[in-house]
This record gives structure tokens, C-alpha cells and sequence, in this order.
């Protein structure tokens, strides 16, 4: 037969245990001990921040090159990117003017740069 008391014990000192291992424990109030120098494992960042700063600077790209170059001239390349090899029309597909390009090449063109 088990205890239960000493389940408990024994998974408190699992845990004193654990926690010295990681440097906590018995310091005296104002030295640097072990758990000065520990630092906790960092939280994993979300992947959507860079993703959608990728995004939005590729479209900011695309519309400031299409009020600056001109729609007819940016199209023309556009289509010679699209007649190109495999990695050429990729970069054609992916540079072709959508509507919010066009919306952000409208107020680019409005700023003088």
C-alpha cells in the first residue's frame, strides 16, 4: 500500500528539486546567486508580424514603381517579365498591378516625391 502523504512529499521535493537545478532556492536577500544569471526560455514569436509587414512593403513597392514609372510603361515590362523563363513569369504574376497597387500608385502620384 501507498502512502499518499508521502506522494505528496516526494513531489514536493521533485519540485524543490527542479527549482534548484534552475538556480532559485536559498539565497541570502541581496547577493547574486545562480538565479540572477537565469534567464527564462523566451516566448515563441508569431510568424503573421513579418509576414504581413513583408506584404504590405512588397504592395507599398509595387505602387510607389507604378506612379513613378507610369502605367503604361510599368505594363509593358510587366508583359515581357510574363513572356521570360519560368522565374521571370513568376516575378510577372507577382508584379502585375492589382487594385490596390493602383490605389496606392493614385495616392503616391498625388505626393511629388
Amino acid at each position: 500500500m501507498s502512502d499518499p502523504n508521502m506522494a505528496d512529499f516526494y513531489g514536493r521535493i521533485a519540485r524543490i528539486e527542479k527549482a534548484r537545478s534552475k538556480g532559485y532556492g536559498f539565497e541570502a536577500i541581496g547577493s547574486l546567486g545562480r538565479s540572477y544569471y537565469y534567464r527564462p526560455a523566451r516566448k515563441r514569436r508569431s510568424v503573421l508580424a513579418p509576414i504581413l509587414m513583408v506584404a504590405l512593403a512588397s504592395i507599398g513597392l509595387k505602387g510607389v514603381i507604378h506612379a513613378k514609372v507610369g502605367a503604361g510603361v510599368y505594363e509593358q515590362r510587366v508583359s515581357a517579365m510574363m513572356k521570360g523563363q519560368e522565374f521571370e513569369r513568376l516575378g510577372g504574376y507577382l508584379m502585375t498591378a492589382d487594385p490596390v497597387t493602383l490605389y496606392v500608385s493614385e495616392k503616391v502620384s498625388h505626393l511629388d516625391l
